[in-house]
């Protein structure tokens, strides 16, 4: 009896058991689906009006038809803006009994109607899926019940971003009007004025420093003079900050605002997000209105002001000359100043240190030849094109193991690849949604393609990253392997283009020692072979 059982045991622990799979059927609903509507309009004008009783009577109608709902109630708000939730009253007693659990269902006629205010219809939104509650927008589609959360804050946040597009198009073209018509000034007042019913009016205190200003660089004084001298003086800028730059002072110098005259749209705003101001080199007309606000300087000292500006401007050429490859290349170990070239007459041209050469008991180390620094250059590219370049590479290995365990753990390589992981979790997610018809065709297009832009976005911006956190150390190495291969064999005179992609510095130790530092940081020793002390 005991070896049946046994053997019955065994049978049982080593057959494959039969499972059942039984299906979901869905939650139990032990009562009706509890529906309520939301209405607006935004003006008391008749026709709006017409518009809220037929939505009041639409939605009574809808919902009271439908069997399987029951009839809370419709919320409405008249003649009330959409941009503020806190201004509708009916808006925030739908909140309440939605936070109470008396309503499962709510629905409106657009997202328009529920808010204006992309921002605070997404986080009502948010709030009432958070709830179990979901809202139908009917001119959209959308049912928020049926949809992830990723996916409906990225359909809202679309919304909101050709909202704020749209209104950016409208200031756009109300400032446009102005400016042609001449009654546009600025938006925000300069240094000196304040803005008084979109005209400009002098802050007297202001403008005794701005003329101050306009003096002192009419009498030689440095743009970055003033500004120390205006900080001293403990005024704040326009912007508050206590420190005035020379940018500042160039700008107010240069602003003919000061002369009593406006010139607009010396600057534009990019149609595209994000927005940004560029400066306006003949992409757009620009409007010039003589004499449209009081002056602050005299207009005959503000035009001597130009003239000075152009005239310094002018003046400023880049340096001429002929350059050597030891040129700013050559520094002395000993007091850190440059060398530099000399020649005389009865000899060749050599290198001295510059401290030496004014003060020779402050710095011991001498002159050096010209001649010396390439032979010592065609000692050191033979060590390395014959001997270095095994060094060179295990170098390289070295680095881009430990490069690489670095990035491995970078929180912005982290949160890059879990940002790409969740855009692509998005699209697939949205496919599955169109494929089972929860999406209208329109917004599914659109939002596939924000995602594919925004995928391609954050590769691009992963690349960039490691590129940027790319060890430079390992590229300089890479060149410097590169450079060596290339070169010949042996170098029977000295190359200036070797020399310039090999060698980034030589430090004079002393005066029997020089020290190349490469272009990747390796130093190496090279000694002096004078022949002239």
């Amino acid at each position: 009896m005991n070896e049946q059982t046994a053997i019955s045991e065994s049978l049982a622990l080593n057959s494959v058991p039969h499972i059942i799979t039984i299906p979901a059927s869905g939650p139990v609903r032990t009562r009706k689906l509890r529906v309520a509507a939301y209405a607006r309009v935004s003006s008391n004008s008749e026709d709006q009006l017409h518009s809220f009783a037929a939505q009041n009577a639409y939605y009574t109608e809808l919902i009271t038809g439908n069997p399987e709902w029951e009839f809370v109630d419709v919320y409405a708000d008249e003649g009330i803006t959409g941009t503020s939730a806190e201004k509708r009253d009916d808006f925030q007693r739908l909140l309440k009994d939605c936070r109470r659990g008396r309503i499962d269902k709510v629905l409106t006629k657009s997202t328009a109607r529920f808010a204006r205010n992309t921002s605070e219809s997404l986080m009502a939104v948010r709030e009432l899926r958070d709830l179990g509650i979901g809202v139908c927008f009917e001119e959209q589609g959308i049912d928020t019940a049926q949809m992830s959360g990723e996916l409906l804050t990225a359909i809202f946040s679309m919304m909101a971003q050709k909202e704020s597009e749209s209104i950016s198009e409208n200031i756009r073209w109300t400032y446009q009007k102005k400016m042609k018509k001449g009654c546009f000034i600025t938006c925000k007042a300069p240094f000196g004025y304040r803005l008084v019913g979109g005209g400009l009016e002098i802050v007297e205190a202001e403008a005794e420093i701005i003329r101050l200003i306009f003096q002192r660089y009419l009498n030689g004084r440095s743009m970055e003079d003033i500004a120390k001298e205006i900080t001293r003086y403990g005024i704040p800028t326009r912007d508050k900050t206590p420190y005035w730059q020379t940018t500042s002072i160039h700008y107010i110098l240069h602003n003919e605002k000061y002369a009593g005259d406006s010139l607009s749209q010396k600057t534009y705003t990019t149609r595209t997000l994000p927005h940004r101001k560029i400066r306006n080199r003949g992409v757009y007309d620009q409007y010039f209105v003589p004499d449209s606000h009081p002056a602050i300087v005299d207009r005959k000292v503000f035009e001597q002001v130009q003239e000075l500006l152009k005239q310094k401007g002018a003046a400023i050429r880049p340096k001429s000359g002929v350059t050597y490859p030891w040129t700013g290349t050559v520094i002395c170990g000993n007091c850190g100043f440059a060398f530099k070239r000399k020649k005389s007459r009865e000899s060749a041209a050599y290198w001295t240190c510059r401290l030496h050469d004014k003060t020779p008991d402050k710095c011991q180390i001498t002159q050096i030849p010209e001649s010396e620094f390439e032979r010592a250059f065609l000692r050191l590219y033979y060590k390395l094109r014959h001997h270095g370049m095994p060094v060179l590479s295990q170098l390289l290995t070295d680095l881009q193991t430990a490069q690489n365990r670095k990035l491995l753990w970078s929180l912005d390589i982290v949160e890059l690849n879990k940002q790409i992981t969740d855009i692509t979790r998005q699209e697939r997610l949205l496919a599955e949604l169109k494929q089972q018809g929860l999406v209208d065709p329109d917004i599914y297009l659109t939002r596939s393609n924000t995602l594919a832009e925004q995928l391609r976005t954050a590769k691009l911006e992963k690349e960039r990253f490691l590129e940027s956190e790319e060890d430079q150390t390992i590229r300089q190495t890479q060149l410097l392997l590169e450079v060596l291969e290339d070169g010949p064999e042996f170098l029977e005179a000295f190359d200036e283009e070797l020399f310039s992609e090999l060698v980034a510095k030589i430090i004079v130790e002393n005066n029997e020692c020089l020290r190349f530092r490469l272009a990747n940081g390796l130093e190496l020793t090279e000694p002096i072979e004078r022949t002239v002390r």
